[in-house]
């Protein structure tokens, strides 16, 4: 009697575990394993800024390679084992028409909207745990792995400038030098500051106010290289004019006339701490060229030059014919002339 129900139990037996294999094999197909919406560049950079949340977040991207590479596994054993038990079940014929249509429909009706938010919020209970679990055992997983971990930030919205920046230095021959430079030095133009491109105090020459301009005057004047100078009233914080040494070529020589009365009166002031967005706006309202910068003191602190704002923001040096030097800024730096520079100095 007992033998009589053998083959009735074996075939439901089978009819189960192959419905339980299935179940397991859409379940494993139909979780999604989604990296984080930022970058890989933008959490690094904000790691780097004492982000937690991006810390976590980078450290699970790079994990998640590896959990998609062990779902792809185990979702081919459990397609194998479910073909092999619909043949076990249904025999030749009938189980491998019945593997093949699993074969070809586990995927589809995994992607169902329904089944995909069940499986999951499974999926995203168990995450932490496995996540856990990878960094134990590098080798196994890096055997299974399908999915390379340096995987491209494909069809990613741009998070910050300064990935935008990244992408452009990093677009190959899409663009040219040039044109890299004018959109990377354009996107960091209005965080840029006065005091990061003008010309510091201690490279500014200047000419008093009472100063004759003859001869020998006019050819230093021409020396220093300068389309510009500041007239001043006793020292450099207190500039009265601007002399413009292109209208002293027409000065008649024979004439007496000292910088006061050949300067320019106008004299436009700026804060070192402004951006140069807001000077670039200044120049074009004013008309003019050249800037005194000033500090919450109002103590002259530097010169800033329409020709420096325009350099910062195409990314090339403009140079014409009264420049002497690329890069004041530069040249001050190595201290040419010696300022706070006694034989036994100490920095502290």
């Amino acid at each position: 009697m007992q033998l009589m129900y053998n083959g009735p139990i074996m075939f439901t037996s089978l009819v189960v575990i192959t419905t339980v294999v299935f179940l397991l094999l859409l379940i494993i197909s139909g979780i999604r394993p989604s990296r984080t919406p930022l970058s890989s560049f933008e959490l690094e950079r904000r790691d780097q800024a004492g982000d937690s949340q991006a810390k976590a977040a980078l450290r699970r991207d790079q994990l998640i390679p590896d959990v998609i590479s062990l779902q792809r596994v185990i979702s081919a054993l459990l397609l194998v084992v479910a073909v092999l038990l619909s043949v076990a079940t249904f025999g030749w014929l009938v189980g491998t028409l019945v593997g093949l249509v699993v074969a070809l429909e586990y995927g589809a009706i995994a992607r169902l909207a329904i089944i995909q938010r069940r499986f999951q919020r499974l999926y995203e209970r168990f995450e932490p745990p496995l996540l856990a679990i990878i960094p134990k055992h590098p080798y196994i997983f890096k055997l299974l792995r399908s999915v390379p971990q340096e995987t491209q930030d494909v069809f990613r919205s741009i998070d910050s400038r300064q990935e935008l920046q990244h992408l452009v230095s990093q677009s190959g021959a899409i663009l040219s030098p040039d044109e890299k430079k004018l959109i990377v030095h354009s996107l960091s133009f209005s965080d840029q500051l006065v005091s990061t491109i003008m010309t510091p105090r201690s490279m500014i020459d200047s000419i008093k106010k009472s100063e004759f301009l003859g001869p020998l005057t006019l050819d230093e004047l021409h020396k220093t290289g300068h389309s510009r100078l500041p007239v001043i009233n006793g020292d450099i914080d207190h500039i009265i004019g601007m002399l413009q040494l292109q209208s002293l070529l027409a000065l008649d020589i024979k004439r007496s006339m000292t910088a006061e009365k050949a300067m320019e009166p106008r004299v436009f002031y700026i804060r070192e701490d402004q951006t140069l967005q807001h000077a670039l706006a200044a120049f074009l309202r004013t008309h003019h060229h050249l800037f005194v910068v000033v500090n919450e003191f109002r103590e002259t602190v530097g010169l800033l030059a329409l020709e420096d704002v325009i350099e910062a923001l195409l990314g090339r040096k403009i140079i014409d014919e009264f420049d002497a030097h690329d890069d004041l800024r530069t040249v001050a730096l190595r201290n040419p002339r010696g300022n706070n520079h006694p034989e036994k100095r100490e920095d502290v």
